[in-house]
């Protein structure tokens, strides 16, 4: 696949070489060994069944972009996209599960900004319990943010990104914003001193414009959501996703989350998980909030207002000053609408990882890659149209008999507290 050796087993894989591009596949699936961090457990209830019924989806054939495209089928847009492993589930059945290189069913790979919809449907879950309010001002949760620039911005603000903070997300710039947070919690060397610590560093950043204004698509707005979830809570985020989310899907196994000097998590993009249980997260935007197996997990009332959005997100995305090439398209609740509509709902993270989640046709899929480059324009709508040209074959298909839920399950009120491992210090 593009020329990758496949058997690749870097030595040596450390905090200041693992986003090297001859490091990423191996490291995207080995964070625990060389980074520190902590676990976000599955819980004690039963695993939410995947039933087979295999297929060949690579053969499909894509309808061309334009008159001199070459034909593209879906087995030639997986294998020329850095992909380590993809899936794809058609009304809760496994059409096909592929892996390639030394990733199996088994393997926790990095999900990079595939999190931050995870953390988003934590946010919606306190939401729904009536212990978060969308439209309170942060510093209501955390009074001493009145001396940052997300002083006057509300929970709102984070969960469509819509807050009037100055913060870079250019991957290649290695002085952005977004460059600087991963020297703060340890994720790469420092280049000049600065704070040490999630928390820390965001409290240093600064107000551009008036909170609420167009869209921009900046990691530090879940960041600071991760950190009014706690405090709202109490809890740490990998006890609140594991009691509010991972807890509830029916996942088959633990995931797991990177933390920073004093265990602090990463929020918009340091979780770790299967290619399999990120099918099951993606199946409650099919289910209107529920489980596979049957548990609530969001309210029907908060994936609903997902879907439709504010009435002014369609026109706040179209005004963002980034290039996110989704006419029509719009950000909300931590998730992306690529098209005008809903239909199609995405989670997308650099590198190529991706949720796809087509409610018509009732179809997920889940792509999990290791692309040299954060961003690769080509790759990734490729991988869309690969996956919107399998949900437009499946999508006429008559439903098969409804099969009733697996009871409901209820997970402990108190569990062992989760070890932060590696190298951080609690």
């Amino acid at each position: 696949m593009d020329g990758t050796n496949l058997d690749y087993h870097p030595s040596g894989v450390d905090m200041q070489n693992w986003q090297l591009p001859q490091n990423l596949r191996w490291s995207f699936q080995h964070m625990a060994e060389f980074l520190p961090t902590a676990v976000i457990s599955r819980g004690l209830g039963p695993v939410a069944k995947l039933p087979a019924t295999h297929r060949d989806l690579d053969s499909i054939v894509l309808p061309p972009s334009g008159p001199e495209e070459a034909p593209m089928s879906v087995g030639s847009v997986m294998g020329s996209s850095d992909t380590d492993g993809w899936m794809l589930l058609h009304r809760g059945a496994v059409l096909t599960e592929q892996y390639f290189g030394e990733m199996n069913a088994g393997t926790e790979h990095l999900l990079m900004s595939v999190s931050k919809s995870l953390v988003g449907a934590v946010a919606g879950s306190l939401c729904d319990a009536g212990l978060l309010d969308p439209e309170a001002q942060l510093t209501s949760y955390i009074p001493t943010l009145a001396d940052s620039g997300y002083a006057g911005a509300t929970v709102r603000h984070l969960l469509d990104m819509r807050s009037g903070i100055a913060f870079s997300e250019d991957y290649l710039d290695p002085r952005a914003e977004v460059r600087m947070l991963e020297e703060a919690i340890g994720w790469a060397p420092p280049a000049v001193p600065g704070p040490t610590g999630m928390y820390p560093y965001l409290t240093t950043l600064r107000q551009k414009w008036d909170h609420g204004g167009v869209f921009e698509y900046r990691s530090c707005e879940t960041d600071m959501l991760g950190w009014i979830c706690e405090a709202v809570s109490g809890s740490t985020m990998p006890t609140l996703m594991s009691h509010l989310l991972w807890g509830k899907i029916g996942a088959e196994a633990d995931a797991v989350i990177g933390v920073d000097q004093y265990g602090t998590g990463m929020f918009d993009g340091g979780i770790n998980a299967t290619l399999r249980d990120m099918a099951r997260f993606g199946s409650l935007f099919l289910n209107d909030g529920l489980a596979l197996g049957g548990t609530r997990v969001l309210s029907s009332a908060w994936i609903e207002q997902t879907l439709a959005g504010a009435p002014d997100s369609r026109e706040a995305f179209a005004n963002s000053p980034g290039d996110n090439r989704m006419p029509g398209g719009m950000y909300r609740n931590q998730m992306w609408f690529p098209y005008e509509g809903n239909d199609v709902v995405l989670c997308l993270g650099i590198h190529g990882q991706m949720v796809y989640i087509n409610r018509p046709a009732q179809v997920v899929g889940v792509k999990l890659s290791s692309w040299p480059l954060p961003q690769d324009a080509a790759k990734l709508f490729s991988t869309l149209r690969a996956f919107d040209a399998i949900a437009a074959e499946l999508g006429t298909e008559p439903p098969a008999p409804r099969q009733e839920f697996l009871p409901l399950f209820t997970l402990p009120t108190r569990t062992k507290p989760h070890p932060v491992v590696g190298n951080a210090k609690p």
